[in-house]
C-alpha cells in the first residue's frame, strides 16, 4: 500500500486547486468600445494634454509662481547650467535627459563625484511633472518649485548651498540682469533659482497617441493598445495612475500584498532563507517610502517605456516584468503574459513628443 501524502502536502494541494478555479473557468476579458474607453477615461480623470503651448501653461500654471516668456527662458537656461553643481560638471539635465523619456535610465542617480544615492533611489521623471501633486519618490516637496532646491543641495547630487550658488550667479552680470528683468530685484536669490527652473519645468508636457484618441481619433491606438487601455480602466490601474499625467496624483502603499506562493519554496527547502525585502524585488537601498511606512508618490506613467530600470530603486529592468509585478501586488490580479503584452502596448502610446513654443 503506497505512502500516505503529509498533511503538508494535502493543505498545499488544497490551496493550489482554490487558488487555480478562478483561473480553470475565467471568462474572456470584455473589451470595451472606443466610445466606452473614453468615458472610462473622463471618469478617472484621464485628460488629454491640450495642443497648444498657450493652453499648457493655463494647465501647468502656478498662482505663486507665474509664467511668462522671459522667466520660462531663465530657467531653461538654468535647467541646464553647469554652474549649480560644485564642480561645474553637473546640471538639471544630466539627470533628467529630456529627449530619452525625462530621466538619466539608470537604477540610482549618479552625482558629485560620482556618487550614488545613499538610498539607490531611482530617478523620476521630469516631463509632466508639474501636472503631479507632490514631488520625489516620498512626496516630500509640494511642486517642481520646491523640487528644483533639493537636487542643487544633495551633498551626493550637485553639492551646493543657497548661498554659493548666490555667490556664484551674482558674480556674472549677465544673468543677474536677467533674474533683475524677470523678478525685478537687484541680487540673484535661490528662491528666484527654483521659481526660474520651476516655470521652465512647468513647459515640459508631452502629447502622443493616447492624446489623439481621447480626442477622438479612433485609429490613434492599435487594437492591441485598446486591449491593454480595458485592462487598465476596468481592473483598477486607472485608480492610482488617474489625471491627465496619468500619475502623480497620491501617495499609495506599496506592495497592498503578499501571497503564500511566495513563501513556499520554503517548505521545501529548509536551506533557502527569504530575502529580506519587503517588496517583490530587491530592497536594494532600504528606502521604505514616506516616515518608512511604504508610502510611495504614485509614479507618472506618460513615456514610462522610455525611463526603465523600474520602481523607486531600479530593481526591475523590463516593464513588462513592472506590469506583473503591480498586476499581482497592487490589483490583486496577475496579468496573463498576453495581457502584459496589450498593456505594454497601450503603456506605448502614453510616449509623446514636447510642445512647440
Amino acid at each position: 500500500m503506497g505512502k500516505l501524502l503529509h498533511p503538508v502536502s494535502i493543505t498545499l494541494i488544497v490551496l493550489i486547486i482554490l487558488f487555480s478555479l478562478p483561473f480553470m473557468f475565467s471568462k474572456k476579458d470584455p473589451q470595451l468600445s472606443d466610445a466606452q474607453l473614453r468615458k472610462a477615461a473622463d471618469n478617472h480623470n484621464l485628460k488629454a494634454v491640450p495642443k497648444s503651448y498657450e493652453e499648457i501653461l493655463k494647465v501647468t500654471s502656478n498662482p505663486s509662481n507665474p509664467l511668462n516668456p522671459v522667466k520660462i527662458a531663465l530657467g531653461k537656461q538654468l535647467f541646464f547650467d553647469t554652474r549649480l553643481s560644485r564642480d561645474k560638471s553637473i546640471s538639471c539635465a544630466s539627470c533628467h535627459i529630456l529627449n530619452e523619456g525625462g530621466d538619466d535610465n539608470l537604477p540610482t542617480a549618479i552625482g558629485y563625484h560620482g556618487s550614488a544615492n545613499p538610498k539607490h533611489l531611482n530617478s523620476p521623471t521630469v516631463l509632466n511633472a508639474a501636472l503631479a501633486k507632490a514631488q520625489f519618490w516620498d512626496g516630500r516637496a509640494k511642486d517642481v518649485e520646491e523640487q528644483a532646491g533639493g537636487p542643487v543641495q544633495a551633498p551626493f547630487e550637485m553639492n551646493m548651498t543657497p548661498k554659493e550658488v548666490e555667490s556664484r550667479l551674482n558674480s556674472d552680470p549677465a544673468i543677474r540682469k536677467q533674474f533683475q528683468r524677470v523678478f525685478g530685484e537687484d541680487n540673484v536669490t535661490f528662491e528666484n533659482v527654483q521659481k526660474a527652473i520651476g516655470a521652465y519645468e512647468r513647459t515640459l508636457l508631452t502629447r502622443g497617441a493616447y492624446d489623439r484618441f481621447l480626442e477622438g481619433d479612433d485609429h490613434a491606438l492599435s487594437q492591441a493598445a485598446k486591449r491593454g487601455m480595458t485592462l487598465f480602466v476596468t481592473k483598477g490601474c486607472a485608480g492610482c495612475h488617474t489625471g491627465m499625467s496619468v500619475g502623480g496624483q497620491s501617495m499609495q502603499r506599496f506592495p497592498l500584498r503578499r501571497y503564500f506562493s511566495d513563501y513556499v519554496g520554503l517548505l521545501f527547502e529548509p536551506n533557502v532563507r527569504l530575502k529580506e525585502s519587503p517588496f517583490p524585488f530587491e530592497n536594494r537601498g532600504g528606502f521604505l517610502g514616506k516616515h518608512s511606512k511604504m508610502s510611495f508618490r504614485v509614479p507618472i506613467l506618460r513615456n514610462v517605456t522610455k525611463t526603465a530600470p523600474y520602481f523607486h530603486n531600479g530593481a526591475v529592468k523590463k516593464l513588462e516584468e513592472a506590469v506583473r509585478i503591480m498586476s499581482k501586488y497592487q490589483i490583486g490580479h496577475e496579468f496573463t503574459p498576453e495581457q502584459i503584452k496589450d498593456v505594454v502596448a497601450f503603456l506605448k502610446s502614453l510616449e509623446g513628443a514636447l510642445p512647440s513654443s
